[in-house]
């Protein structure tokens, strides 16, 4: 238990250090930006309350939004993302299953469910994110591409995390 808090206090951080001080500054011709930051709330382990899920995915937002100058959007956005992922769970794994497999990451789920996974969530994040941004449908062409080339980029570099942090299990 103090192990897994101390886990995600840590990726809190490291992911915000690389949100705001290395990732802010890369975007490619003004349509896709990579938020990483996002794994906060994806690789939280299942038995997360969802009392404590939301506030979680409030807080990450809320930092983001900090160094952004974005007041709530990045806050709203992981809300919603918080949201989507308690229905996918629900959805996609079954409740005897939690004690075999605590968290979602590609090691212990496989490439296909977490590839699955990582690709919904993070086009309903990025969806509402850029949405919310423009407030306007007359630009929602320009809004959906930025929504699909953001989602390739953002799940690029999680696949990447991924396997970089990958650790072989035997499956059931």
């Amino acid at each position: 238990m103090i192990r897994t808090i101390i886990i995600n206090v840590l990726r809190f951080i490291v992911l915000v250090f690389i949100q705001v001080f290395l990732l802010k500054n890369i975007t490619l011709y003004n349509l896709s930006t990579p938020y990483l930051y996002i794994l906060f709330i994806l690789l939280l382990p299942f038995e997360t309350p969802n009392i404590l899920l939301f506030p979680l995915a409030f807080l990450m937002g809320l930092t983001i939004d900090a160094f952004y100058d974005t007041p709530g959007l990045h806050a709203a956005a992981c809300v919603i993302l918080a949201l989507v992922r308690v229905m996918f769970i629900n959805i996609t794994v079954q409740k005897e299953g939690f004690d075999n497999e605590p968290e979602p990451t590609l090691s212990i789920m496989g490439f296909r469910w977490f590839f699955t996974y990582i690709v919904v969530l993070t086009l309903f994040h990025h969806f509402f994110l850029f949405n919310l941004e423009v407030f306007n449908l007359s630009d929602i062409q320009f809004t959906l591409s930025r929504v699909v080339l953001s989602t390739l980029f953002t799940v690029f570099l999680i696949l990447i995390s991924g396997l970089l942090f990958y650790r072989r299990k035997e499956r059931k």
